[in-house]
């Protein structure tokens, strides 16, 4: 069986980014996250006519993952790999510091 050192427990002990794994449990506890935030209002810029966008930070706060649900007219008619892209396209800055992206859209429905 191998040692630990004190170096292996500091790496175990790390969270995504290197953050503390405190730093993403304390996120339970908290509204919404500035990434969170931020994400919603690019999304709500790109996207005048979504009816409903919600932005979850799924990788416990820490900003490397994150679940868009979005409802909008401007997806009608179009396939849903061309929806996604589109988020895609509207977040193209925000992604080139994240692990993964979820992304969920929809049409109203009237």
């Amino acid at each position: 069986m191998a040692a630990w050192s004190p170096a292996v427990a500091a790496s175990l002990l790390r969270g995504i980014r290197g953050l503390p794994l405190l730093h993403c449990v304390q996120r339970m506890f908290a509204s919404q996250t500035e990434g969170e935030l931020k994400v919603t209002q690019i999304l709500k810029e790109n996207f005048p006519q979504a009816t409903a966008i919600k932005v979850t930070d799924i990788s416990g706060g820490c900003g490397a993952m994150y679940e868009i649900q979005i409802e909008s007219e401007e997806f009608k008619e179009k396939r849903t790999v061309q929806q996604h892209q589109m988020v895609n396209q509207a977040l193209k800055e925000e992604i080139k510091g994240m692990h993964g992206l979820r992304i969920f859209t929809s049409i109203p429905k009237h």
